[in-house]
């Protein structure tokens, strides 16, 4: 049986550590599929768990030389950020005199701030104690078979260290002549790369901490009813049927049902939607919705991870952890990017001697380009962008499967949208109904009928009958032997009356006879037969959703085509498309019909959205590149979908669309300043042109300008 888990890492240092991991676990024939976000610092893990158990993962990722850890909560915590740690603390307190030094250099004062014992004393201490955590995590690299950043940085400054050891131990000394030592440039370069570590490790907890502060829209004392009174008690304690209470100002602990009183809620946190939400007796309420106004009191249904919050959070965790398939190129560079470097770091080192005939000058050469070459940025460049892409989604009411889902919704150039439920209201009403005379049923009768094979249908046309029949105050008959044809209609066996059968006029059998209302020529209809014989048909009309026409026109702004497909007739189609400006519309589609005209589109080159909410639309999202589903459509509908929409919104798709292509462009931008960082700073390091000092602090800073840049997403505006 497949397992799934998600494991904490501790001591990757770079892509190149994800990497590493990644390989050895997904040679395990047990392993089905090992992926790590190096910016998450989280591996997700599928695996045969019949001979195998999450230990033995955890011992492989040890023997790997890291540790791990498995997420066990119920629910994604909130990321702590670090302070400042004592131990970083005392190495930059060390830098300040070899930094003010440095000034003095500038002046010809080599020994202005410290004399040379003396930085051979600090440096020492720096080099053999407070850079023991690069050592341990470099050599636990090559034990695993691989070597990261921190093998990099500790070949460096030893190699500046034990050279400068060298000259001042060993070479003669001259009564007015400084050795030429370099312990400054050791003790800096783990300096700016130890600082540099550390913002960028509060960077990824800051952007993660934008997503996981979702968790804390949840209050932690909640009024509850015990023993007929009102007490405040921690969330934990609550159960599910608790009566709770919220009033004005707070937030909503549970999933539940309105019992009493009544309030404005937002839930804006889910939907994306900024209009509060009027709350009664019988109305749903939503944790961590806030209530602007009034007071209510409801019964917890859902708790923790079970609520509609606590699901999108660890979908959401999930989504993160996945790699976008613009990841893949970064992490085969990566896995051989530190061996490069390496050798061409030897290869500084001899030819820069071989032409200047001085080891000091191809020592700094070699150590700086040993230096810059941190894969770090690059390695960030993805995964920061689609957290941060992610959690901005999540906040407009959009809930993307994965990463590769987000960077597919990217690519799109043509829509395909379903008309009901999607571009209408989805909440059609019965405008006429035709009895056949010859039949014998009366309206009555023909709405029992009806409603009774309908009621266990979940399509909008199915409600709107079944809808009308309660508001008769008929009762329907027991029904059995359901059967459904997929985009068609639907089958029943119903008591004393027989085999009953509901849907397209051609699955009933039915040919409409010349009406006057033209109503029966824009309108949906539903047929019925009963025992194969035709009796009648219902005339239902839906109107269009408030901002399906401005979504239609966001989508024609930035040149996406834009397609209606629907199994309803071809005139109530046309009808609804010449509405909206739609030039492409396609009526009396089956399911498969749908699914065959999407590949039909793909084959001319075009990258499909669809968006659908219900069981027949299934099909079609599975065909498209990227799909749509709407929140409580169909659960085969949202299950297929690429992502889920919250606002029962094609508006809501357009925001989808543009935010993946902006983040899409953040990957790319982040791409580009890795490449172009490494493929300059290479170069100028080996000629010289970047002392190893300078190459510390620029290594150091690349990975948090990367960060910043996929930060910049959160404040985008969408148009």
């Amino acid at each position: 049986m497949q397992q799934n888990i998600i494991i904490q890492i501790q001591g990757m240092t770079c892509q190149a550590c994800a990497t590493r991991i990644e390989k050895v676990l997904n040679k395990k024939p047990f392993v089905e599929q090992a992926t790590v976000n190096f910016a998450s610092e989280q591996l997700q893990v599928s695996f045969d768990d019949a001979q195998h158990s999450a230990e033995d993962i955890l011992q492989i990722i040890q023997n790997t030389g890291f540790d791990g850890s498995i997420k066990s909560e119920k629910t994604p915590q909130i990321i702590q950020t670090k302070t400042l740690p004592w131990r970083l603390c005392l190495l930059l307190l060390i830098n300040i005199p070899f930094i003010i030094g440095m000034f003095g250099m500038m002046f010809g004062k080599h020994q202005w701030m410290l004399p040379t014992k003396w930085q051979f004393v600090l440096a020492s201490i720096v080099q053999f104690w407070l850079a023991i955590p690069f050592y341990k995590s470099a050599w636990s690299s090559l034990k695993g078979g691989l070597a990261n950043m921190d093998v990099l940085v500790s070949l460096g400054t030893l190699s500046i260290y034990f050279y400068s050891m060298f000259m001042l131990l060993v070479a003669p000394e001259h009564h007015h002549e400084v050795p030429p030592v370099y312990f400054e440039a050791s003790v800096m370069v783990l300096g700016f790369v130890s600082l540099g570590k550390f913002l960028e490790d509060r960077t990824k907890k800051h952007s993660l901490n934008s997503l996981g502060l979702l968790i804390k829209l949840t209050p932690q004392q909640v009024m509850v009813q015990r023993n007929s009174q009102w007490q405040m008690l921690p969330l934990d304690q609550v159960r599910i049927g608790d009566l709770l209470r919220v009033n004005q100002g707070e937030r909503i602990a549970a999933d539940g049902v309105v019992e009493n009183g009544t309030g404005w809620a937002d839930e804006s946190h889910l939907t994306g939607e900024l209009k509060p939400e009027m709350k009664k007796s019988g109305s749903k309420v939503l944790a961590g919705a806030m209530l602007s106004e009034g007071s209510l009191e409801y019964r917890a249904q859902q708790l923790g991870s079970q609520t509609l919050l606590g699901d999108m959070m660890n979908a959401l965790s999930e989504a993160q952890g996945t790699k976008a398939p613009i990841a893949r190129f970064t992490d085969k560079v990566a896995s051989v990017f530190v061996p490069i470097v390496v050798l061409i770091a030897l290869l500084t080192f001899g030819l820069t001697y071989w032409f200047k005939q001085d080891s000091v000058t191809a020592l700094m050469h070699a150590v700086a380009v040993l230096v810059i070459a941190c894969p770090c940025a690059l390695g960030l460049a993805t995964p920061a962008a689609i957290m941060v892409g992610m959690g901005n989604a999540i906040k407009h009411g959009i809930r993307f499967k994965d990463a590769a889902s987000m960077e597919e919704s990217a690519r799109v150039n043509a829509v395909v949208l379903d008309k009901t439920g999607t571009l209408t209201e989805g909440k059609p009403q019965i405008a006429a109904v035709w009895i056949d005379e010859k039949c014998g049923y009366s309206e009555r009768d023909f709405y029992r009928l009806a409603a009774s094979v309908e009621q266990y249908a979940t399509h909008p046309l199915a409600k709107a009958i079944v809808q009308k029949a309660q508001q008769k105050g008929i009762t329907l008959f027991e029904i059995s032997q359901i059967q459904t044809a997929l985009g068609a209609g639907v089958q029943a066996d119903v008591e004393s009356v027989g085999s009953v059968k509901m849907g397209k006029a051609d699955y009933c059998q039915l040919q409409l006879p010349e009406l006057d209302d033209p109503i029966w020529q824009l309108a949906s209809i539903v047929a019925v037969a009963v025992n194969g014989q035709p009796i009648g048909a219902f005339a239902i009309a839906d109107k269009l959703k408030p901002d399906s026409a401005q979504a239609i026109k966001r989508l024609q702004a930035h040149n996406i085509e834009v397609y209606v497909m629907s199994g309803d007739q071809q005139s109530a189609v046309e009808y609804i498309a010449n509405q909206l400006g739609i030039q492409k519309a396609y009526g009396n589609l089956s399911p498969r019909d749908k699914a065959n005209r999407i590949e039909q589109l793909k084959t001319e080159g075009k990258v499909v959205a669809m968006v659908g909410d219900g069981i027949n639309d299934a099909p079609a999202l599975a065909t498209a590149n990227v799909s749509f589903a709407m929140k409580n459509g169909a659960d085969v509908a949202e299950h297929t979908a690429s992502a889920t929409l919250m606002q029962h919104s094609v508006n809501q798709m357009v925001d989808a669309l543009l935010l993946s292509q902006a983040t899409l462009k953040n990957i790319k931008q982040n791409l580009f300043f890795a490449f172009i960082y490494n493929v300059l700073g290479i170069p100028l390091a080996a000629i010289g042109l970047l002392n190893p000092i300078i190459a510390g602090a620029a290594m150091a800073m690349s990975s948090v300008s990367v960060l910043m840049n996929a930060l910049r997403l959160k404040r985008m505006k969408i148009e």
